[in-house]
Order: structure tokens, then sequence, then C-alpha cells
């Protein structure tokens, strides 16, 4: 919320029905940037919580000041190495799938909005503002921005970033008014056509200025054209479909591509005309990791100075590792257990409801989290957002009769046979082995198929997009959002991008947009407890918990940044 404050220094003209101030000031958000502000060590150790004013929650230790030198300057150069997870899809920021390449995008590339706080503040942009019912928005750009080349940013990149988004992405979770391109070759196999953006709906008036004009009201849109929603990351005009950052280097961002190695890591040197001021690091040696195991060897070894993200189960020793600080962000951080809509045995929702009343949440809870997550209630709707209607429904409890009962009454008296699919992620095999443990009480017997990231996705998850080809059932991981815009659009309205149950529901569709057409949160509770009711109701996805961020790095250094989404941000870290 800091910068609520300093709007009037900042020159912030903010017009509009729903400007920025309104947008983070109204509770739209919760905390989406977790540092270290206490010494963490053992039980004796200070921590420190933040409670922001949108009713979030971060829990954090360490200092993230940049350490003075003698001369009152911060000490300049070093390198620090990371672990980070590998990424397992092409370094192509439109279609990429994974927090891997989620963080390595994010240090070249940059967003229209990015990280403060309670939500969302300035990156790109400088401010937004949005005409009476939100079907326009008018984007300020920064001036004196350069690409690494040299070259000036202007609003032509970013007109051009959202033509892309259009044609070769999911046009911001369908936010983009797009149409069918005649020019595109025919749709190959069951593919529908190719779409392209309505022209006249994100146009440039000058070269600092950028335009959205949208078929619906959509208070949302500074969010999905934030850090928030990677794909959203804004590329050079010359970038086409396909464009990936290790053939084609750019970006506006803090780090320049030094070298890159699909399969064993990055190394970024300093950009030293980045627009947001001196870097006091001079590279960053990123290093990749198939598991998480690998990662906290590392980290407690001393061969890395910082983990992009771990766990309590495998993690533990992080906790209580005297010289490693420990950043811990509440957060919407979920597992979705996905069930097919299109055919097999989950298409009747009685299936699927004795699927989710025979989980037992709070042993998921306590088991893989030490305490360290919230249970969920099969939605999206999570209750650390402000719009969360605690009235909806009841909170879904085991009950492995009366899962029984339903499998009985949808015709499998004798159970369900099915295999559960699991990408090997943080703790999701050990949440698949509870899971089949659990399960066999209420009637399923479940196989188990862990597969590890470069092979999960793209053949038990989304074989093709918008998202088909899907397991009839399996777990995916799905990270931090400070709305659940990104939830709602990509994975559960009809044709969403990510969408693996194929789910399709006219009055969700409608619910959703209903939620996304008002900025105040009254209005938005009205609608997300409509949400909440349909998805408690039909279950596309059982969703069991939401869970807190854990990261860190070693107390040789300070300022490091997180989002609770995975991105690391070292443009204010240094050596201590």
């Amino acid at each position: 919320m800091d910068h609520m404050d300093n709007e009037a220094t900042q020159g912030l003209q903010l017009r509009g029905q729903f400007t920025r101030r309104q947008l983070v000031g109204a509770g739209l958000a919760i905390p989406a940037i977790g540092v270290v502000m206490a010494a963490c060590g053992d039980d004796k150790a200070d921590t420190t919580t933040t409670e922001a004013a949108v009713g979030g929650e971060t829990t954090v230790a360490g200092d993230t000041t940049v350490a003075p030198d003698s001369t009152g300057a911060a000490p300049a150069g070093g390198t620090i190495r990371v672990a980070s997870t590998k990424p397992s899809s092409p370094l192509d920021p439109i279609a990429m799938i994974d927090l891997g390449t989620y963080n390595v995008i994010s240090q070249s590339f940059e967003y229209l909005t990015g990280p403060e706080g309670a939500g969302i503040g300035p990156m790109l942009a400088t401010e937004w503002t949005a005409n009476a019912d939100s079907t326009e928005w008018t984007f300020t750009l920064r001036e004196g921005v350069k690409w690494h080349d040299g070259s000036d940013f202007t609003s032509a990149d970013v007109v051009a970033t959202m033509a892309r988004i259009a044609s070769a992405g999911d046009a911001l979770g369908g936010s983009l008014p797009t149409e069918d391109d005649p020019d595109a070759p025919p749709p190959e196999g069951d593919a529908g056509p190719t779409q392209r953006l309505v022209e006249g709906s994100v146009t440039a008036p000058d070269a600092l200025s950028v335009v959205f004009t949208l078929d619906s009201p959509n208070a949302s849109l500074p969010y999905l054209v934030s850090i928030f929603n990677p794909n959203a990351a804004i590329t050079p005009e010359s970038y086409v479909a396909g464009s990936t950052l290790d053939a084609t280097p750019a970006g506006t961002g803090p780090w320049i591509l030094d070298s890159y190695d699909p399969n064993t890591g990055i190394k970024w040197k300093r950009n030293d005309a980045w627009w947001g001021g001196a870097i006091p690091l001079g590279s960053v040696d990123m290093q990749f990791f198939s598991d998480l195991a690998a990662q906290v060897t590392a980290m407690s070894g001393g061969s890395v100075d910082a983990i992009q993200q771990f766990s309590v189960v495998g993690g533990d020793a992080l906790l209580s590792d005297d010289s490693f600080n420990v950043v811990e962000v509440e957060a919407a951080t979920h597992r979705q257990i996905w069930f097919g809509f299109d055919e097999g045995q989950f298409t009747d929702k009685r299936v699927r409801q004795a699927f989710a009343l025979g989980i037992d949440r709070e042993e998921l809870v306590t088991t893989l989290f030490d305490g360290k997550a919230s249970l969920a209630n099969d939605h999206v709707i999570f209750d650390l957002y402000t719009f969360f209607d605690p009235d909806a429904v009841d909170q879904r409890v085991r009950d492995t009769d009366a899962a029984k009962a339903l499998l009985a009454d949808a015709g499998f008296a004798d159970g369900i046979k099915a295999t559960l699919n699991a990408v090997d992620l943080q703790e999701i095999p050990q949440l698949a082995e509870l899971l089949q443990l659990q399960l066999a009480d209420a009637g399923f017997d479940l196989t188990l198929n862990v597969e590890s990231d470069s092979t999960f996705y793209g053949t038990q998850w989304c074989v093709t997009y918008p998202c088909a080809g899907s397991a009839e059932l399996g777990i995916v991981d799905y990270g931090h959002r400070p709305t659940p815009d990104v939830y709602l659009l990509k994975a559960f309205k009809s044709g969403g991008d990510w969408n693996s149950s194929q789910y399709a529901n006219d009055d969700l569709d409608a619910a959703i947009l209903e939620y996304q057409s008002s900025g105040e949160d009254d209005v938005r509770r009205v609608a997300c407890g409509k949400i909440q009711s349909i998805m408690w109701e039909e279950v596309p996805a059982a969703i069991a918990y939401r869970y807190n961020s854990l990261a860190g790095f070693s107390k040789t250094f300070t300022g490091v940044e997180f989002t609770a989404l995975g991105h690391m941000l070292f443009q204010k870290a240094a050596q201590a």
C-alpha cells in the first residue's frame, strides 16, 4: 500500500471510475510479494508478521535492506547463485506453462504492472484508468525505458504483444476481443480457427499511451496484464509467434541474458541502463534442478545462495537453518484434482462429489504442511480474498459413507478403479499417496502415475491448447494469484486455455462476467458467492487446501525478494 502515499509526489493523474488507487485500496488483492524482515533460525529467533490492509498476511524473516558499506553505498558487484526449477517448456513468453519458465522470463522481460505490497503497482505502466463501466482502459507507459539493444520501448511494443497474445495465446483469458483470422492456414484436426485481435481493440494514441477497448466490463484488467499472469510479458514489436528469449534475446528488465543451457542453467549480467536505477549485484547464476530434494541439498550445502520455492515436506531442514533466511507468504497457491467431463467415469457429478467427500483435508494440511496451509472447499474463491462469501456453502468434510452412497446412486456400487496422474513437483507425489489411501475408504481404487514435469504437461495435462486431451483424473499445480481471475478464466470458464476438465457451465460463465464487471467488493462478493456455490455443487475440480509460499536465501545476501507465484527478484539484492 506504500505507493498510495507516494502518488502525489510521483504526479500520477488517476481518473475514471476504476483507478489504480481504487483497485488496490478497495482490497481486490492479497499480499503478492514476500521479503525478509527479521532474523530467522531456531525456535528462539524473532519473526515479524506484516499484515496488509486488505486482510492478507505475510510471515517473513530476515532483513531485505541492502547492507551499506563504510561509504553508505551498497556493496557493488558479485554473483548470486540460485536454485530454480528447470523450465519444462520453451522460453516463449506467450506459450510458457510452468514455474521454471516464468522465473526465467521475468528476469529480462517486464509487465505493464508488477508486484507491490498488497497487490500490483507500476512497472512498464505508471498509471491506468478506466471509463465508467470498465470497458475501456488507458495505460500510461513509463518514459525513457530502453530495450536491451538500446532501442526505445514504446506503445507499439505493447500493441504488438497483445496481438500475439490474441492469436497465439489465450487473449488474456478471453478478455481481449478476437475474431477468426481469414489469412491463417486451415486448422488441423479438431482445432478451432486461428484467432486475431479485433482491429481497434488495443490502440496506441501516442508513443506512451495504450488504450484497451473491451467487449464487456472488466475491472480486473490491470491484474491480467501483470506479472501474476505470466504470459502477458511485454516483448518487442519485432517478436513473432514462437519467438523465444534464448533465440532472440531481448527485454527491458534488470538482467540481460548472458548464456543459456536448457539442461543446466542460465546466467545473467546486470543491465546498467535499467530504468529502475543502479543494481548492486553484477550477475545472477540460475542453476536448474528437476526435484526439490536436490535444490534443498544444494542450498544446505552452500553451493547456491537462494532457492526459488520449497515445501515443508522435504524442505524442513531449511526451516531450522541458522544461516538461511526463510520467506513465507500467505498465498492462494493450491492443487487442482481435475475430473474429465467429456468422457469416462467422472461425467456424473455424484461421482465427483463422492471423491471430494472422501478427502480428509485436515490430515493433508497437517501431514504435508505442518499447519502452514488452510482448508479449501473445492472452489477458487479462497478465504483470503476480501470478496470471499463465508456463507455461500458449507465447508465440505470427509464422509466416506455418504461418498459410497453417491457412488452407488451413480451406478458404481462396487466402487471405481482409476489412474490418478500427478506431476513430480514439491509435495504433489506425497499428496497423491495420501489421496490413494484416503479414497480407498470411499470406494475409489486408485493407481498412481507420477511423472516429471517434462512429460506430464502435454501428455497427461493439456495435450493441445485450448486445453484438450487430458487424462480423466489428475493433480496439477496452480501458483498464487492476487485475484482469482486467472484461475476462473483459464481453468474453469468454458473453453479456457487450461480447462483440463473440459468443464462448461453457462451459469458459471455468467457469474464470472458479473464478478469482473465491478471493482466494488460488495458487488464482487455476491458474484463470488454464486461462483462458490456452482463449483462446490458441480466439482469440476477437487481443491483440498491452499498453502503458504516458502522460499529463502543465504544470510550472506540481503534484498532478495520473491513473489508468492515463485518469481525471484534480484534488482535490490546485494552481498551482506
